[in-house]
């Protein structure tokens, strides 16, 4: 291990043992995680003891899903599901690649849409008969509704994450929140908890919903901040090393090519 995935490892312990951290977050969707990172990160949530959640390229992503049980992910979470029949599709995409009966994944569609909002009350039977939890993503839906991304803790966000919240508590629905998740957000978090709210997540790290209501969640998000800062270090240093890694014999070739050309 390198010395940032060493202080990664510390990090995730900490959160663990601390701060209420349950999981670690790849994305195959906006992030574009590739397969070298995600099995560095796989390897640090072994050693940590966390779950490992991903999210797909989209509702019908096959081969995602079938990536998804290869790697062992814990939580795959689908983006961009508006409507009921593209959440009836991931719940068929998903049925042809696990088998309930064996596999441990649960399976998420992110809600990041005025739209998907609107569509809330027609795919929540759908969503509880198909084993499918949400995801509500403020960012997304925050710039769906025209507004910038600093409204992201306003009050009429903050109204929506409420209504969906009620909605899975009644519907018994998982319900995981994330977006600009940070200090500011404390407030609202624990608004969502008192409502419903099974977990919250960074961009690479996923809380238990109780974890906001405790008097450790400033510096678990501090904590949840120095990893991703340390995760992206590493992968700089990482494809940097790679780059360098043929300069010298790139040098070497140029100067024979030049030599046979005179």
């Amino acid at each position: 291990m390198t010395k940032n995935e060493i202080l990664m490892l510390d990090a995730l312990k900490k959160g663990r043992d601390l701060y209420g951290v349950v999981a670690v977050k790849a994305e195959f969707e906006a992030e574009g995680t590739r397969p070298d990172e995600l099995l560095r990160l796989l390897e640090l949530a072994q050693r940590a003891d966390l779950k490992v959640a991903l999210k797909i390229g989209g509702c019908e992503a096959v081969s995602d899903l079938f990536s998804s049980l290869l790697y062992g992910i814990d939580y795959v979470i689908a983006p961009m599901v508006e409507t009921p029949y593209a959440l009836s599709k991931f719940i068929d995409a998903k049925s042809k690649t696990h088998d309930p009966e064996q596999s441990r994944t649960s399976f998420l569609y992110n809600l990041e849409t005025q739209t998907a909002l609107e569509n809330l009350s027609s795919m929540a039977p759908l969503a509880k008969a198909g084993g499918v939890g949400v995801v509500f993503g403020r960012v997304d839906f925050t710039l769906s509704r025209g507004l910038a991304r600093t409204a992201i803790n306003d009050a009429s966000i903050t109204d929506a994450v409420l209504q969906v919240a009620r909605v899975c508590a009644e519907a018994d629905l998982e319900l995981v929140v994330g977006g600009s998740v940070s200090v500011d957000a404390i407030d609202v978090l624990r608004q969502f908890r008192a409502v419903r709210l099974d977990r919250f997540e960074t961009r690479k790290i996923i809380f238990e919903g109780a974890a906001a209501t405790r008097d450790t969640i400033v510096a678990g998000i501090e904590n949840a901040v120095q990893f991703e800062l340390l995760w992206l270090k590493n992968k700089r240093d990482y494809y940097d090393r790679i780059a360098k890694e043929d300069f010298a014999r790139i040098e070497m070739m140029e100067k024979r090519a030049s030599l046979s050309r005179h």
